[in-house]
């Protein structure tokens, strides 16, 4: 593999999945980047299910397999990611923000199993294997990677952000 190899899981357009707005399976060959890009008003879940990825924003963070990055884009921010030398293949998760855009922050939670703790009320996220008990909800598990992702989404909308339900 060369480059990045991306396939879109999930993207709809009708809201559907609440607050998902879209999910991607990425792979990067060892060293790729996805270059210096900006965010605005979206928080962004990284989960790497393979191997290594090195965040460039604010404090250098190294991600491992097993680890969930997220990035709350807030105001706006430019960064970049690149896969370590052992490649990386990463689930990038893309929501609308669970309120108004303030400064951005990046949180990492290594070595996630179970429930991670996103501070929002509207959804939430399972990482695990098969081989665990797994949860309803939006169910993901990327051929070969052997890990299961599950979001459950409250597909209301915020009232902050004055849409109406």
């Amino acid at each position: 593999m060369t480059g990045l190899a991306q396939t879109v899981l999930a993207a709809p357009d009708d809201g559907s999945l609440g607050p998902l707005l879209r999910v991607a399976d990425d792979r990067l060959a060892p060293g790729t980047s996805y270059g210096v890009h900006a965010h605005r008003a979206v928080d962004v879940v990284a989960v790497v299910v393979a191997g290594s990825l090195v965040h460039e924003w604010g404090e250098r963070a190294v991600l491992a397999a097993g680890d969930v990055a997220v990035l709350r884009a807030g105001d706006g921010l430019e960064h970049d990611e690149r896969a370590g030398d052992d490649a990386a293949r990463v689930l990038q998760c893309y929501l609308r923000p669970a309120g108004p855009p303030g400064p951005p922050s990046h949180e990492v939670v290594r070595a996630a199993r179970g429930w991670v703790d996103l501070g929002r009320a509207d959804a939430r996220l399972w990482v695990g294997t098969a081989d665990d008990a797994v949860p309803e909800g939006f169910v993901l598990a990327p051929d070969g990677a052997g890990a299961v992702v599950v979001w459950q989404l409250d597909a209301g909308r915020p009232a902050w952000a004055g849409l109406g339900e």
